[in-house]
């Protein structure tokens, strides 16, 4: 289940690969600054999340413009995203939760996807400046995309 609306957001430092080698994407960072949608996604390479992604990609402009930064977390090891982000032209910022942490912590884990092992679960998230938690769902299935006339609504 995850946290719930009004809980602070557990705080994270993921790695993303970008042309410049390694660098720590801290959530915390954006306190104070921007509001944050953090999406979690199962697997890169895969055709729901390739098309979330992409949609997300061609669709950032709206979300700048409610002053919000989009952060995607999945299991997949940081250079495997940015293969997957390279092969699909997704340019929003990927993050690494190798060691899933970041996804217990949030309460999206899904257990045994496929039966190659535990992921993230397809999640949705909205952190205000202030680090509360204004929006959480968690679908239904890994099929399912979270409702982002919802997010977008939670960030006006």
């Amino acid at each position: 289940m995850p946290i719930a609306v009004g809980s602070q957001a557990p705080d994270f430092t993921l790695k993303s690969k970008t042309a410049d080698g390694l660098k720590d994407i801290k959530l915390s960072d954006r306190f104070g600054k921007k509001q944050t949608v953090v999406l979690f996604f199962p697997l890169a390479f895969t055709g729901v999340c390739t098309q979330e992604m992409c949609d997300m990609t061609a669709g950032l402009g709206a979300y700048e413009k409610l002053g919000a930064e989009v952060i995607a977390i999945s299991v997949d090891s940081p250079f495997a995203q940015e293969a997957w982000a390279t092969a699909n032209k997704i340019t929003l910022t990927l993050v690494s939760d190798l060691n899933k942490e970041t996804t217990k912590a949030y309460g999206v884990l899904f257990p045994g996807l496929a039966g190659i092992g535990d992921t993230s679960a397809r999640a949705a998230f909205v952190i205000g400046k202030d680090g509360i938690v204004k929006y959480a769902e968690q679908t239904a299935t890994p099929k399912d995309l979270p409702n982002f006339a919802a997010v977008q609504a939670a960030l006006a």
